[in-house]
């Protein structure tokens, strides 16, 4: 099984407690159901204490349980199939506490993306995308969903914004063909990777095009295209991956590009308004309306 956690403790087993080798054989066979104990249920399942497991994380060089829990978690995204991280759960997840877990999963993801996110790719990005000739935004499959709201406020204040259509690669080529060294491309990619994403930025990066990579780790296939890379955790609960992280990033990505062009932006959203009343786009609240649904005597 290569990775770089199992041939880590598989180098320092041999220095390890008696306790602690019993955590990491445990971890070596059982990796899939260690990701979703917490140290508690991992020392009652080994015969240790709690504190003896958070101790093991420490020694293998995390600073916490935590750390460790989420090494695994990510083993598990990219090894597994949908069916077998969906078995897992449910032999793991006690169903009373599903929601708790899920929510507490997203709210830890967003403050580890927050310490994780390069400032200076960050502030890089911006300007890319500011100086761009033409904005490319591309997502396979579940980061599909990313792509489309990053594209649909792009083009509230962009006119140079293509949405890659990414239901085949033909269509994905014949839509990238034209970019060029003054595009920028930004792709959004999470476990389990798109091949089809890999293949786009390949042909992307030969034309000497700047990336933006939206993605959970500089292991990702995609992070080796970036120019700047922008790192989100994507929280995983059964075989859904949490896009929560990755989302709010790019909610802070559209800010800071629309606040460098904040006059244009300004004239656009005037525009639009006047035409989301004209035609009766939105549902508009009137003055004294009742907004509860009570009835006004």
């Amino acid at each position: 099984m290569p990775n770089k956690l199992i041939s880590h403790i598989d180098r320092v087993f041999p220095k390890l407690s008696k306790g602690h080798k019993a955590i990491a054989q445990y971890i070596r066979h059982h990796y899939d159901k260690a990701a979703f104990m917490t140290a508690a249920a991992l020392g009652e399942q080994v015969g240790v204490s709690e504190s003896t497991v958070v101790r093991f994380a420490m020694e293998i060089g995390y600073e916490g349980y935590p750390g460790l829990q989420k090494t695994l978690q990510e083993l598990i995204k990219s090894r597994l199939t949908s069916v077998q991280r969906m078995e897992v759960a449910i032999t793991n997840i006690d169903e009373e506490k599903l929601l708790d877990m899920a929510m507490q999963t997203d709210i830890e993801t967003i403050k580890g993306t927050l310490e994780r996110t390069s400032r200076a790719d960050f502030a890089g990005s911006v300007d890319a995308i500011n100086k761009a000739k033409r904005i490319y935004i591309l997502g396979v499959r579940s980061s599909a969903s990313l792509a489309s709201f990053m594209a649909f406020y792009f083009n509230l204040f962009c006119d140079n914004v293509v949405l890659v259509d990414s239901s085949g690669a033909g269509e994905m080529f014949e839509q990238l063909y034209r970019i060029g060294s003054d595009d920028v491309c930004i792709a959004i990619s999470f476990p389990r990777y798109s091949r089809q994403t890999v293949n786009a930025l390949r042909f992307v990066n030969d034309r000497g095009a700047t990336v933006i990579a939206i993605t959970d780790s500089q292991a990702s296939p995609i992070a080796f295209f970036a120019k700047y890379l922008l790192v989100a955790g994507s929280g995983m609960v059964s075989f859904v991956d949490s896009l929560v992280a990755p989302l709010s990033l790019i909610n802070a990505l559209i800010a800071a590009a629309a606040r460098g062009r904040s006059e244009d932006v300004r004239q656009n959203l005037n525009t639009l308004e006047s035409i989301w009343d004209e035609y009766q786009v939105y549902e508009k609240q009137q003055d004294g309306e009742n907004t509860e649904g009570e009835n006004n005597e």
